[in-house]
């Protein structure tokens, strides 16, 4: 069943209590999906020349400050800016993609699960209202996130299996519903040198996505192209430096609900994860359309 929260900050005022309030859309959709649950955060922007990079590592004695070091001694300048359970999120001065692959080459229990200059992800198995707790989703400040409730249909209930996933930098999607064309299209995408980690469908969407932009499509091009090139029934929540994408696919058959105010644009599978957000009573609300990619990103100042 699954369920997608998302929140953009319209106004700055919201973006202080952005953590708060995802918080509270994610426990809103706890039995949509009980088996895992995560968080994208975009907030706190890289230095130029630097790259951003959330890390987790499945062996609880993970020895972070001798990472930092090595990374160190590789790359130049590091900065440890937050841990969380078994996440890590460092700051390394260089290309991320160079420090992807020294990352991943690293150690096999290292996996980078996004990299960028603003993004930071979170997930993890186990109930959303005790991810919620444990990774104090509410001290999150930031302009835009999305969040993921999973009930699994398609592969294992692992950490790394768990939504969101990211295949570019700064890009990540959250999904609910399931790809009947995925083992194709992952075979495709490897012969044009995307790479994989998992087995799950929503990791093959993210990098055909990645793979458009890539190539020189918008992200609007893009998610057109997934309604001719992905078979199945989806919701797509989207999310890049810059803002998030919704996309439905032309049955429509996943339930999704989007609200805006002057403050803020929330998208969520039900309308009851929007209801907690102050002035909900208030906000203009519909059913995205299907087949039709809605965008917002923040205004150039």
């Amino acid at each position: 069943m699954c369920g997608i929260v998302g929140l953009f900050c319209k106004s700055p005022r919201i973006e202080p209590r952005l953590g708060e309030y995802l918080s509270a859309m994610l426990v809103q959709l706890d039995e949509r999906g009980p088996d895992s649950a995560g968080v994208a955060v975009y907030r706190n922007p890289a230095p130029d020349g630097w790259s951003k990079l959330t890390l987790y590592s499945s062996d609880p004695g993970m020895e972070w400050d001798r990472l930092w070091g090595e990374l160190a001694e590789a790359f130049g300048g590091v900065e440890a800016v937050d841990r969380r359970a078994r996440h890590a999120v460092v700051l390394v001065e260089g290309d991320a993609q160079e420090i992807e692959a020294w990352v991943r080459g690293r150690d096999a229990e290292l996996r980078v699960i996004s990299a960028g200059s603003v993004i930071e992800i979170y997930k993890e198995v186990g109930r959303p209202r005790v991810f919620a707790a444990t990774f104090e989703l509410g001290d999150f400040q930031g302009t835009h996130a999305l969040g993921h409730t999973r009930m699994a249909t398609e592969s294992r209930v692992t950490t790394q299996g768990s939504h969101p996933f990211s295949t570019g930098h700064d890009l990540c999607l959250v999904h609910n519903g399931s790809l009947s064309n995925h083992n194709r299209l992952r075979a495709s995408l490897r012969r044009q040198g995307m790479e994989f980690q998992t087995e799950n469908d929503t990791e093959v969407a993210a990098a055909y996505l990645t793979w458009r932009l890539r190539e020189g499509a918008s992200l609007e091009q893009a998610l057109e192209g997934c309604l001719d090139d992905l078979d199945g029934f989806y919701t797509f929540l989207v999310g890049t430096a810059d803002g998030f994408a919704v996309l439905r696919d032309p049955i429509a058959c996943k339930p999704a609900v989007i609200a805006e105010t002057d403050d803020w644009v929330a998208m969520a599978s039900e309308y009851r994860a929007i209801a907690v957000l102050p002035g909900a009573p208030e906000a203009r609300i519909w059913e995205p359309e299907p087949g039709v990619v809605y965008t917002w990103e923040k205004a150039l100042v």
